[in-house]
């Protein structure tokens, strides 16, 4: 069982550096410090939007308007933080 909480304690890491990845890019892209028309970029900016959006929509549809700010990545970077606490220190410890 262990196994399966570390396991999933990884892809939730992963996931943390794609999300932080996403929102450098996202900057990146926008002061035009990366040439968009490159090919390779395209791709690299098109995986990390389709990897980071399904869970990024819904939070940015529940905060409210902040003009040009998203904070809706801090906000799941918070609650991933809060999943593989709650993960490591509740839940795994029962199955040791």
């Amino acid at each position: 069982m262990i196994a399966i909480f570390s396991t999933i304690d990884l892809v939730l890491g992963l996931y943390t550096w794609i999300i932080i990845g996403s929102a450098i890019f996202s900057w990146l892209y926008a002061f035009n410090v990366i040439n968009a028309n490159n090919r390779f970029v395209g791709m690299i900016g098109e995986f990390l939007y389709k990897a980071t959006e399904p869970a990024l929509r819904p939070i940015r549809r529940i905060m409210p308007d902040l003009g040009g700010l998203d904070i809706s990545p801090i906000i799941l970077l918070i609650a991933i933080f809060f999943l593989r606490t709650f993960i490591m220190t509740s839940v795994a410890p029962m199955f040791i």
